[in-house]
């Protein structure tokens, strides 16, 4: 009996340690940390540089995201804008810019509200993101006389209003979630049908802008949250 029991031990110890032998896996506490999609929020605030054949602006931005694709944005601008037949000299004596025949000078204030359509989300990293982007809104046309001083012009400015519109194409840069850096190049609509009054050219004949928009390249500078 003694070795019948003997036997039996040594036979069922093997079979016993194959019967209890696993494999330890260890999880996440947080189930859902897996599942968790790596994204950049473009919830973002900040400042537009606007670059044309006119000059140079400034733009505020907010913009709202919806989706991974799709946004939406809010800006006012105020940006410089001139008749497209000056022709600026310069005075050898003075090194004061002068434009012959001008009467009035423009500043332009857009305000606009846009859609922001983002390009290849699945298919380009989030450190390079391309869109195409459109806009709506007012516009504020102020024209201040040339002939005075361009800080106390403005004490004699008009206001006009128009309604206006962009279309653009752009792409922002970078993975930091605390700043947002990119550029946008657009072409604004701004048609103002009865013109306002502009240049007179030497035949004494009196001409009248009728559109305030034209491409501006946007540079974009921001925080996202």
């Amino acid at each position: 009996m003694k070795t019948i029991m003997f036997l039996a031990l040594v036979v069922g110890i093997p079979l016993l340690a194959q019967q209890t032998d696993s494999t330890i896996v260890f999880e996440s506490p947080n189930k859902n940390l897996a599942s968790v999609p790596k994204t950049i929020s473009l919830n973002a605030w900040g400042v537009d540089i606007l670059l044309s054949n006119n000059g140079f602006g400034l733009a505020g931005f907010y913009r709202r995201e919806y989706s991974r694709e799709l946004s939406g944005t809010i800006t006012l601008g105020i940006a410089d804008s001139k008749d497209d037949n000056e022709v600026e000299l310069v005075d050898y004596y003075t090194g004061q810019s002068i434009v012959i025949g001008k009467i009035n000078r423009f500043l332009v204030f857009p305000l606009m509200f846009g859609v922001q359509y983002r390009l290849f989300a699945e298919d380009i990293a989030d450190n390079f993101r391309p869109y195409i982007n459109a806009g709506i809104g007012p516009t504020l046309v102020l024209a201040a006389p040339y002939e005075r001083e361009w800080f106390s012009s403005w004490s004699y400015a008009r206001s006009y209003y128009s309604g206006g519109g962009f279309i653009g194409l752009g792409a922002y840069f970078g993975n930091d979630m605390g700043s947002l850096n990119g550029i946008n190049i657009r072409y604004y609509f701004i048609p103002y049908k009865n013109g306002i009054i502009s240049l007179q050219a030497p035949s004494g004949q009196i001409g009248r802008k009728t559109d305030f928009g034209g491409f501006f390249i946007t540079l974009n500078l921001g925080s996202m949250f």
